[in-house]
């Protein structure tokens, strides 16, 4: 770790160099906080805090995002807490809301900020994990000197975004260590983790926003992207995830027009997994009512005329071996 004047001489020579901001997603990230919130790397006043009404009132407004993640944070924290690792949660403002940590580690998390209520925004901290995650609306890994203030440099972030029911940003998922030992390769290994839990808890949270309609997950090895589309009984999408509206084309964010699952699924620019999804629902149906079409289409929730057009799209016979 740099001392803390040469930390801040670097940070101002980069930031401020004509190019470096195209070139390079940190510099940019050190460039916005220089320019655009005005921060001085080398301040030295701690982490600004909210406490009282308004985090309570924060606290009331994710509640759905709390509590779709808190069985998760223990998990995670089961995982990393033994390393000297700690487990945040934010909310879309980068203001932490929950938090796992070991006794032993508790009065260094605290000393650093990193407890309910410390505002971790890029406007307030500059370039960090969790500020700019939410910044960029990207999984980060902020390491160390990396960080735009000098005091934080001490410190390992690992962050991924944590998107909404409606495609909108909700929050942030950050795991910290504040251990001077902690490697950039295993950072890299938690951060695969952080990326991992914060889609499990967007889906949770996803499917808790829709409990009475039908959820159609797809096959995708990325961990990046939580892939669900939510259809009531008329086979209506009433919902998407973020990933889900990037790959079929809607709205990135809000309310999406109502459209029949059936043209979402026949685009052929659409995961496939959506298809094999749709063709092995259809055909367990089909073998537990032995071939019967119209008894599969009432256990499915469609018409038979439906189940039938749906067959014939996806190359299905109507007679079951």
């Amino acid at each position: 770790m740099a001392s803390g004047s040469r930390h801040v001489d670097h940070v101002l020579g980069i930031a401020t160099h004509p190019g470096a901001a195209a070139k390079s997603r940190l510099a940019a990230s050190w460039r916005r906080s220089l320019d655009h919130h005005g921060l001085d790397p080398g301040q030295r006043d701690g982490v600004h805090r909210i406490a009282g009404e308004e985090l309570a009132y924060r606290k009331e407004r994710s509640e759905g995002m709390i509590r779709a993640a808190s069985p998760k944070l223990d998990a995670l924290f089961q995982l990393v807490g033994s390393s000297g690792c700690g487990v945040l949660l934010t909310d879309a403002d980068g203001v932490v809301l929950d938090f796992r940590t070991a006794d032993g580690d508790r009065s260094t998390f605290e000393s650093w900020g990193l407890i309910p209520g410390s505002d971790w925004s890029e406007a307030s901290e500059g370039t960090n994990g969790i500020g700019t995650c939410i910044a960029e609306g990207r999984r980060v890994i902020i390491h160390r000197d990396e960080h735009f203030h000098a005091r934080n440099t001490g410190m390992s972030c690992m962050d991924a975004p944590i998107f909404g029911a409606q495609g909108e940003l909700i929050g942030s998922l950050d795991v910290s260590s504040a251990r001077a030992d902690q490697t950039e390769a295993f950072n890299h290994l938690i951060g695969a983790m952080v990326s991992q839990t914060a889609r499990q808890i967007e889906t949770d949270n996803f499917r808790g926003a829709f409990p009475n309609t039908r959820i159609i997950v797809a096959n995708t090895d990325d961990s990046e992207a939580a892939m669900l589309l939510a259809v009531d009984q008329d086979d209506i999408v009433l919902g998407a995830t973020r990933g889900a509206r990037k790959a079929f084309r809607l709205a990135p964010s809000g309310a999406i027009a109502p459209m029949a699952a059936s043209d979402i699924f026949g685009r052929e620019d659409g995961p496939t997994g959506f298809e094999k999804a749709e063709r092995a629902a259809m055909k367990r149906a089909l073998i537990r009512a032995n071939g019967n079409i119209s008894e599969a289409a009432r256990s499915l929730g469609i018409g038979r005329a439906t189940l039938y057009r749906r067959m014939k799209r996806l190359g299905m016979s109507t007679k079951q071996d």
